[in-house]
């Protein structure tokens, strides 16, 4: 009987992510409206049918509730990706019920924030860290619920969305007030979620450590890239939305246990190589602004100088680095290291074969921690 449920919640999950899949291709067949950039209607659908995805592939797999949540946000992302392209025709080329799709779009974008909020509230098992926490759940659902109300019977943001439409419903007044209220209510679910992560933290086993290195890991990616390009680009939305389906990747990865121990080396090769370039930048653009600036030289030489020593420092230079990293964020690799070290070094003066053979048996079990070693020799003759 529980296969027969799991199989009955599997076609679900699948069906809903492919009703995901053919809401995005129907906006995508719709397109763009009114010459707007790609971008600015149809970004978010790698983050839709990312979301989806995972979110399927965690429903039919372990039936763990985040699963159905991401499956949630996904299809109401895709719904409101249709709904926008659909109602931000231009007048000539106008679609029937263009109001009512801008209607929908507004109401349902006031519960899309509050699902992908939940996120840090659920992960890794679908439930709360304790029933302490229940709270906040609650605040999410009544604040995505006031929030759709709120759009649904006032004006607060349909007429800045679609500017040439009028709003079919509009019961009452801008409810403005209110909206700011849901709006910080959003924050709060945001920051209630952030600190649970470090509750639970706090109290988790080594694999839920593990899985929450990785929802973290991808969570600072994106904040750190979005928090780059804001300050190169005066609009760092498109990179945003080629980023985030970062979170839902690594949700998979964490809670599907996929190369679940890879994290602390994909968290120092990260730093790394993000400290090489910084240092690198700076020897790079150091000759170019000393002879450009102070010295009033515009000269190709610089460059090339500046090239050439960026490329001969890089591999010193990133060696450096990494074990400063390992040494911090990857014990578990660094005192890898040291222990081959310190065995290559043994083997130099080695002369009892069965004295080696004990000591690599027990350099491969500190270090790779296998369930089992076995060591071929080749006999001469």
């Amino acid at each position: 009987m529980p296969q027969v449920t799991q199989g009955k919640a599997g076609r679900l999950a699948w069906t809903l992510f492919g009703a995901t899949v053919v809401l995005l291709a129907a906006s995508a067949v719709i397109g763009p409206a009114g010459g707007e950039t790609w971008g600015a209607t149809l970004g978010f659908i790698p983050t839709s049918i990312t979301f989806a995805a995972v979110g399927a592939l965690i429903a039919a797999r372990t039936g763990n509730r985040l699963g159905w949540l991401f499956l949630a946000a996904g299809a109401v992302s895709a719904i409101t990706v249709l709904a926008s392209v659909y109602a931000a025709r231009p007048a000539a080329d106008r679609l029937p019920g263009a109001a009512w799709a801008g209607w929908g779009f507004t109401v349902l974008l006031g519960i899309t924030g509050y699902l992908f909020f939940l996120t840090l509230l659920l992960f890794p098992d679908g439930r709360p860290p304790s029933p302490r926490w229940r709270p906040v759940l609650w605040l999410a659902v009544a604040g995505g619920a006031a929030e759709m109300v709120t759009s649904a019977v006032s004006d607060v943001s349909f007429s800045s969305n679609f500017r040439a439409l009028t709003d079919p419903v509009r019961l009452v007044a801008p409810l403005t007030a209110a909206y700011g209220l849901e709006t910080m209510g959003q924050l709060l679910v945001l920051l209630a979620g952030a600190a649970s992560l470090v509750a639970r933290f706090r109290r988790a086993g080594p694999v839920e450590r593990l899985q929450l290195k990785w929802f973290t890991y991808a969570a600072v990616v994106v904040a750190a890239v979005t928090l780059v390009f804001s300050n190169l680009t005066s609009n760092p939305l498109p990179v945003f939305e080629v980023f985030f389906p970062l979170i839902p990747l690594a949700v998979g990865v964490a809670i599907l246990k996929y190369r679940l121990y890879d994290i602390d080396r994909i968290i120092s090769r990260t730093l790394a190589y993000a400290i090489v370039t910084a240092l690198l930048a700076g020897v790079y653009a150091g000759p170019v602004l000393l002879s450009t600036l102070v010295l009033g030289l515009h000269t190709p030489v610089a460059v090339a100088v500046a090239t050439l020593a960026a490329a001969a420092l890089f591999n010193p230079v990133r060696r450096r680095v990494q074990r400063m990293v390992d040494r911090r964020f990857n014990r578990a690799r660094y005192n890898a290291d040291l222990t081959v070290a310190a065995f290559a070094a043994r083997l130099k003066d080695a002369v009892d074969l069965d004295a080696v053979h004990d000591d690599l048996t027990g350099v491969v079990t500190r270090t790779l921690e296998p369930a089992h070693v076995s060591i071929w020799l080749s006999r001469p003759g």
